[in-house]
């Protein structure tokens, strides 16, 4: 397939196979639209919010990196006027119950950046007036998405499917197709952002006919890793994979008095994006910089004995580690790195702690 044009016959049903293979594992419901876009989950939320946007006011949730880009598109760049962004610093949610719904809403599902996930739905009216627009990157394929509270939903392959981030995953509920088919955005749309002709959803889209040239190198990986996800139980066995990490995890750090969860309320901790912030008393005493500096270390040590690469915190976060839970993880590989853990927070603690804290 690699060699043939994206809009042969065989190319073109193998990205149909990802729509169906990727909605029957998710649970979508019939009557939502999905399709491949171009340029990851980033720019399936853009199409969304260009396209989707102006009808009506907008809030946006904001408590990590990724929601406070979307908060920058609506407010600088779409230049929304009747715009309000409700913002939770690194480690908290915003004020649910403040939302109003008579807006569009833009929110994630789960904070790559900050491991503070959603606790659920039932802060989503049923009858709602605005659409909820949610960036599921690194949630789809490891926690359940209540899809009757949802009207847009993104996420890519690189995620919790562990493959290419080329393309991203756009799924539209009949609600956000009737916004598309009827709300002309009053500023000019790129090509790559365009779902609609003469007024009407360009219905191929969502039938594998992409926008632009997809990698067909990169679909065959997605494939594979549906087709796995398909063998270790669909979407519940999944869900089972991601939490028991998230479990391991939370038993060490039980016992680990020198971290804690990033994630404040146990309720929003994230299965995938598990974000750890250093609290001992030797970490704690150093200034700001001494604290960027040894929490840097300390993933350096770990990517330096091959144990773990990464791992340290998002770089506008709090200093910490931020461990991957998603499915493809394995849990006896978590295990495992916890007493590395261990070690590195010793050698950390000898390399970084003051005279008066070594004390």
């Amino acid at each position: 397939m690699l060699g043939r044009s994206h809009r042969a016959g065989g190319p073109k049903a193998r990205l149909k196979e990802v729509i169906d293979r990727s909605r029957a594992v998710l649970g979508l419901p019939d009557n939502w639209r999905l399709g491949i876009v171009p340029a990851s989950d980033t720019g399936a939320v853009e199409m969304a919010l260009w396209s989707l946007l102006g009808a009506r006011g907008v809030d946006v949730l904001a408590w990590e990196s990724f929601s406070k880009d979307w908060a920058t598109d609506v407010l600088k760049q779409l230049k929304l006027k009747d715009a309000r962004v409700l913002e939770a610093p690194y480690g908290r949610l915003p004020d649910l119950k403040a939302v109003d719904w008579s807006h569009d809403v833009v929110f994630v599902w789960n904070g790559t950046t900050s491991g503070v996930r959603l606790p659920g739905a039932d802060w989503i009216p049923a009858g709602r007036e605005g659409l909820a627009i949610c960036d599921a990157t690194s949630a789809a394929f490891a926690m359940d998405l209540p899809y009757d509270k949802l009207d847009v939903v993104t996420w890519s392959w690189q995620k919790v499917l562990g493959g290419e981030a080329a393309h991203g995953m756009l799924a539209l509920s009949p609600r956000a197709v009737a916004r598309l088919e009827s709300h002309t955005p009053a500023w000019p749309l790129p090509k790559i952002f365009r779902m609609t002709k003469g007024g009407k959803l360009n219905e191929g889209i969502f039938k594998g006919e992409t926008i632009n040239t997809p990698s067909m190198l990169c679909v065959e990986d997605a494939l594979d890793g549906l087709r796995w996800a398909e063998g270790v139980g669909g979407l519940p066995g999944l869900v089972r994979r991601s939490e028991a990490n998230l479990a391991a995890v939370a038993a060490w750090v039980e016992r680990t008095p020198a971290v804690a969860f990033l994630a404040e309320d146990a309720r929003t901790r994230s299965c995938t994006s598990i974000c750890l912030k250093l609290v001992a008393p030797w970490f704690t005493a150093l200034d700001a910089e001494g604290q960027a500096a040894a929490a840097k270390s300390l993933a350096g040590l770990l990517e330096k004995e091959g144990v773990a690469l990464d791992i340290g915190a998002y770089r506008d976060a709090p200093p910490g580690l931020r461990i991957w839970g998603g499915a493809t993880v394995e849990t006896s590989d978590i295990e495992a790195l916890l007493p590395w853990l261990h070690w590195a927070l010793a050698q950390a603690e000898a390399q970084h702690a003051s005279p008066k804290a070594a004390e």
